[in-house]
């Protein structure tokens, strides 16, 4: 299974059973959810995998820019 599907997999899993974060398959770290993300009220601006937030209030808080 493609590393993104299997990402996709637990990132719905971990939001259904109302966990606050995942582990991440490649690197170990945790992840935090959307649902999380969400319930705490703002973005931190640190540029979360699955922040919830629209991309201005992301900018607004300080995310970094994506690197392309």
């Amino acid at each position: 299974m493609p590393l993104q599907e299997r990402i996709q997999r637990l990132h719905r899993a971990a939001c259904e059973r109302g966990d606050s974060s995942y582990r991440d398959p490649a690197s170990g770290f945790y992840v935090l959810t959307a649902a999380y993300l969400e319930n705490r009220g703002y973005c931190c601006g640190a540029g979360c995998r699955h922040c919830p937030y629209p991309d201005d209030e992301q900018e607004q808080a300080g995310r970094p820019p994506d690197p392309q």
